[in-house]
């Protein structure tokens, strides 16, 4: 048998082996070329799809003709006045050419046409295209051959939602690039959750109030073949559905075109909604101020309260009974109050039921007086700041009270069940 110091030498060893491997694991869930970060964000006046088909003198003449045209047809469409060529060339920002071919004498092409907001405002007005939503994190999710997929890997449904410009859109998108911990903190897996804790860290990571979840479902006919698109339109962390339609591209060469109408069409489904009430941030995301919750829930908030009265008269009267009056000293002054003090707490995440554990168990925790998640982790370790009424060792004691296991650092803790 292998001497005692063989085998923890080899059990260091496997343990090192095991932790490089695991590191390398998560390198790879968040490494390589994932990300596609919005191309379009500014709230200029954007137009695009427009087909052209010209011809003219020479390969130039015919190209000027094209776009000229096609600046009056942008701003035909956008319900612009009459204005001469030479204005309308003056609010145009900029052509985007989405396809196009050249001849000798002809010019063949799909244009994109952005009009400057400042000096177009006067003639399209401003109000009717002022933002009014709240922010939403947008996570596109694509499902194709059985596998529903957001920012993993880069697809073309995420290519369309950063191609888009919400200039002219009422909802405030915010519009992860899929990039580093994008790929494992929003996955399709996670849109289904349905605690609102998880909801709530990760919308503050954001800085968004509510999400939106945006779904492509493509089935291919046959290799070169139509590609059948169906889309639906959900919303908020119940995943709540608004509409589903269906588009078909002839070929995989036109799914950028088809996707990016189920992108204006998806837009305009949620402008309705926010237009009708529907599109409104989810109450119970909200930390803090019941006056816009739901009846029910405000309910058991106040009898929650209640109780909690109850048991501190009980409390005191308990002390009252145990100390009658006279027996203090005169002239001698009370304990002095506990000071409170932000301690980091660590805690062992491996799903997302565990993390709601934590964060109520922390919470019961007496002298915790609040608490805000600094770091997610689910399946690792996640971060709490925690605002404690008293010492680190104090903190410890309460915790393990409450049945966890803790681990004291230097003015951290780590713990778990």
């Amino acid at each position: 048998m292998a001497p005692a110091w063989l085998r923890r030498f080899a059990a260091a060893i496997i343990a090192l082996a095991l932790l490089g491997g695991g590191y390398a694991f998560v390198l790879a869930q968040v490494s390589g070329e994932r990300g596609i970060a919005p191309t379009a964000s500014s709230s200029d006046v954007e137009v695009r799809g427009i087909e052209v088909d010209e011809r003219g003198d020479n390969a130039e003449d015919a190209r000027e003709k094209a776009w000229r045209k096609a600046q009056r047809e942008a701003w035909s469409r956008v319900d612009g006045p009459p204005v001469s060529d030479g204005q309308l060339a003056s609010m145009v920002s900029s052509i985007v050419i989405q396809r196009e071919r050249i001849g000798p004498k002809r010019y063949i092409a799909t244009l994109g046409v952005i009009f400057d907001r400042q000096r177009a405002a006067r003639y399209l007005g401003g109000a009717s295209t002022a933002r009014s939503s709240a922010p939403m994190l947008l996570i596109p999710v694509t499902a194709s051959a059985g596998a529903y997929t957001t920012f993993e890997v880069r697809n073309p449904w995420q290519r369309a939602w950063a191609e888009f410009n919400p200039g002219t859109s009422r909802i405030d998108y915010v519009r992860p690039t899929g990039a580093g911990g994008d790929s494992l903190l929003l996955t399709y897996g996670q849109t289904g959750r349905r605690s609102r804790a998880w909801w709530r860290s990760t919308l503050d990571q954001f800085g968004a109030a509510d999400a939106l979840t945006p779904i492509a479902r493509l089935e291919y006919q046959f290799p070169g073949g139509p590609v059948t698109g169906t889309f639906t339109t959900r919303y908020g962390p119940d995943s709540r559905v608004l509409e589903t339609f269906e588009l078909t591209a002839e070929s995989p060469a036109q799914l950028p075109a088809m996707l990016g109408q189920a992108v204006e069409r998806m837009d305009a489904t949620y402008e309705a909604a926010l237009a009708s009430g529907k599109l409104q941030p989810d109450p119970t995301l909200r930390i803090g101020g019941s006056g816009d919750l739901d009846p029910a829930i405000a309910r058991l908030i106040e009898v929650g309260r209640a109780i909690q009265a109850r048991e501190a008269a009980a409390r005191a009267a308990a002390a009252a009974a145990n100390n009658p009056a006279g027996t203090e000293q005169p002239g001698v002054p009370g304990p002095p109050p506990a000071t409170t003090s932000n301690f980091v707490v660590q805690f062992a995440t491996p799903d997302a039921s565990a993390f709601d554990a934590a964060l109520s168990g922390v919470r019961g925790a007496g002298g915790v007086r609040g608490l805000s998640v600094t770091s997610t982790a689910i399946g690792g370790t996640s971060v709490m700041s925690v605002s404690y009424a008293g010492s680190l060792d104090q903190l410890a004691a309460a915790l393990r009270a409450r049945g966890f296991a803790v681990n004291q650092g230097a003015n951290a803790l780590a713990i778990s069940r």
